[in-house]
């Protein structure tokens, strides 16, 4: 995500960015909320409704409209948020408008109240564009999955399998080859590659991928794991290797911070989870780490709780604050346990 402006006084006012990744659009639906005004570049008919005898077809023009937002929509799959809402500046006042924003479009964001977190969001997009990208694959003999790693969690973009002759050198070899061309259309310059699985495919993929595509292969390294798919991507993040490319990848450290708390869970030790326990230890000022979810944060803010009031309460107390992805697992988990739990300082009574 790039900043292309801010205009704020104290936590009042607009700052605009532009999209440059799909993990930027998904960043973007947490920090626009419903009652902001979005200005964006788009495309209106020119002529209103009043002219509905002209059979040809009415031509569209781009213009910069203001819409109050009232709804939000990542499709993931379309590569564009689209946010929906009456159109309070530019032409056709009153109507509503739906903008649909997309990789590379610049958009206007004024708020009455920034908030901590969406500051911390745009700060975490802008450091995240400077970082190269990783791409996993995940292979054992005959099967592979290939995968990207997003701030909301892991897409997966492809699974490769070989049908017959797995230990058949020239079968094998063409194996490795689908591999190596979906990788030729799927993994950008900057990227790195994290080839990982059970046994020795993966090594000998690496060689074979050295032979054929030196250049991509030099930014590749290898990470041992029980399987493959998703749960082989999951032992992949838990082992460090993103952290290591990425220095500080986001779902990583939800990783590691889930690890930690169904292990603290476990113990009836340091961990507080649902609204009623995590308020009860921040009484106590126990709160070390507070981790909640996106949808859960959304939700309470749609709903008017006064859940900032919370998330404000701990950093007062010097604890941090870690907004979880509900697209992935560790945030599934996390919403299932209430959608809000922390990590403590000490143990309090409930």
């Amino acid at each position: 995500m790039r900043v292309t402006h801010r205009f704020l006084k104290g936590r009042e006012g607009e700052i605009a960015v532009t999209a440059e990744t799909l993990d930027d659009l998904w960043h973007l639906k947490y920090i626009i909320e419903k009652g902001d005004m979005v200005f964006a570049l788009t495309k209106r008919k020119a002529d209103s409704a009043s002219d509905k005898l002209r059979p040809e077809k009415v031509e569209k023009v781009k213009v910069r409209l203001g819409i109050r937002v009232e709804e939000l929509e990542f499709h993931k799959f379309a590569n564009r948020l689209r946010i929906h809402g009456p159109i309070e500046q530019g032409m056709d006042t009153g109507s509503y408008h739906t903008l649909n924003v997309e990789i590379g479009t610049n958009i206007s964001i004024v708020k009455e109240h920034w908030k901590n977190d969406q500051f911390q969001r745009i700060q975490d997009a802008e450091e995240a564009g400077k970082r190269p990208k990783v791409v996993l694959v995940a292979v054992e003999e005959g099967d592979a999955d290939i995968g990207f790693v997003r701030h909301y969690g892991i897409e997966i973009y492809s699974h490769i399998r070989q049908s017959s002759g797995k230990r058949e050198t020239g079968l094998r070899n063409v194996f490795f080859s689908e591999i190596v061309e979906q990788l030729r259309h799927a993994v950008p310059e900057d990227a790195s590659i994290v080839i990982a699985g059970p046994g020795f495919t993966k090594e000998d993929f690496l060689k074979y991928f050295h032979d054929v595509e030196p250049d991509m292969a030099s930014k590749a390294l290898t990470e041992d794991t029980s399987m493959i798919g998703m749960s082989g991507f999951q032992e992949v993040l838990r082992r460090g290797a993103v952290d290591r490319i990425m220095q500080e990848s986001r779902i990583a450290r939800e990783s590691s911070l889930m690890e930690d708390l169904i292990k603290e869970i476990s113990m009836d030790g340091k961990a507080a989870y649902g609204f009623a326990d995590v308020k009860n230890a921040l009484g106590y000022g126990a709160v070390e780490t507070l981790l909640i979810a996106d949808e859960t944060l959304r939700e309470g803010r749609e709903k008017g709780e006064n859940i900032d009031k919370l998330l404000m309460e701990v950093e007062k107390a010097q604890g941090k604050v870690v907004v979880f992805s509900t697209t992935f697992e560790p945030g599934e988990k996390l919403h299932k346990l209430g959608g809000i739990a922390a990590l403590l300082r000490f143990k309090v009574k409930g």
